[in-house]
């Protein structure tokens, strides 16, 4: 499945400007996720300063382990959501950049549409369709610069 995943990420035929909203939108449910794990364990703010960081914990420490899937569960979202999520994360970060929403909406009215179209892994396109209702429906928030470039510790997580 895994394989499967990366190979499907690493087929996508969007344009430069559909890679930079599909991964804005990546990029803003990745941070909202880390940011409500933060929120609920505010005593390891310091020990999990990334994304990464509490990926990596969750599989030894069981309170990390609880918050993340209750966060999760908040989002409508399930692990292979997140893994998929990351994998595109992974696969595009170095090429794509941020787009805001008043930005992504001059570009494209109907983003599930294209998706829908575009995305024919069902893992992958799920994912994708749940991050853009996560920020649509402003279940996400917006982070500082800091946390977006924090993302970027992704790599070493989701490739082992």
């Amino acid at each position: 499945a895994q394989d499967e995943l990366w190979t499907a990420v690493l087929a996508l035929k969007f344009t430069s400007m559909e890679l930079n909203i599909i991964y804005s939108y990546v990029m803003e449910v990745l941070i909202c996720l880390h940011t409500r794990v933060l929120e609920k364990l505010p005593d390891l703010v310091r020990s999990l300063p990334t994304l990464a960081s509490v990926l990596r914990r969750k599989v030894k420490n069981k309170r990390i382990r609880v918050v993340w899937e209750s966060v999760l569960e908040e989002c409508g979202l399930q692990e292979r959501d997140t893994t998929a999520l990351c994998t595109f994360f992974i696969a595009h970060g170095n090429k794509a950049e941020h787009y805001s929403a008043k930005v992504r909406q001059m570009y494209i009215r109907d983003v599930t549409f294209m998706i829908t179209n575009m995305v024919k892994n069902q893992a992958l396109q799920n994912a994708l369709l749940m991050a853009v209702q996560l920020i649509e429906k402003g279940k996400a928030v917006t982070a500082p610069e800091e946390q977006k470039s924090s993302l970027k510790e992704l790599m070493p997580i989701v490739k082992n």
